[in-house]
């Protein structure tokens, strides 16, 4: 069963955010679009690319009303250590939630059970706590900020817009289409 449309479970993990340790619930993310980025593991290989490609969109998606969080099985703590030593994640400043019990992954259904970690899942939620998208990719395979920014732009534009949809390759300004008998079979 696919999670798209469904309301995000309650959940409580403690976070790495600023230079502080906060606690995270689903009531944080309320009112405002959010990122859920799980990625596989602290001090890897692609995940520290990821993280830091985020990190360089992160004021673009502040300006659209969206937070972002990166979770991994880590604990916050490691989140902390790993950002104090990696040049290419000091510059992270969103929300890192530690998962060390793996029930917010299993909640996303993006576990890897044999090996406790975390899928490459990304999810894009409403302000009303509801998935809007999804993008599951293997271990190997990273992220792109750039159309990560692209897609929450579009699901905000559809949820301003009920009546309209966003054509592959749609970016901000372009047009839409209207949904209708008359566009079957001319597109």
């Amino acid at each position: 069963m696919s999670l798209i449309k469904t309301k995000i479970k309650s959940f409580k993990n403690m976070a790495f955010k600023d230079g502080e340790f906060i606690e995270v619930t689903e009531k944080n993310i309320h009112g405002r679009w959010n990122i859920f980025f799980f990625y596989p593991a602290d001090f890897t290989f692609v995940c520290p690319t990821e993280l830091s490609n985020l990190a360089n969109y992160y004021e673009y998606f502040q300006r659209i009303n969206v937070d972002i969080y990166s979770i991994s099985t880590d604990t916050h703590f490691t989140h902390k250590a790993w950002h104090s030593c990696s040049k290419s994640l000091e510059k992270v400043k969103y929300t890192m939630i530690g998962d060390p019990t793996g029930s917010l992954t299993r909640n996303f259904e993006i576990m890897q059970e044999n090996e406790g970690l975390a899928d490459r899942g990304t999810f894009i939620i409403d302000p009303e706590g509801i998935i809007q998208a999804i993008e599951i990719t293997a271990q190997g395979i990273g992220r792109d900020a750039s159309d990560l920014l692209r897609k929450v732009k579009a699901a905000q534009y559809v949820a301003s817009h009920p009546n309209e949809v966003c054509p592959a390759t749609w970016k901000e300004g372009d047009a839409t289409l209207v949904p209708s008998i008359n566009l079957v079979g001319k597109l």
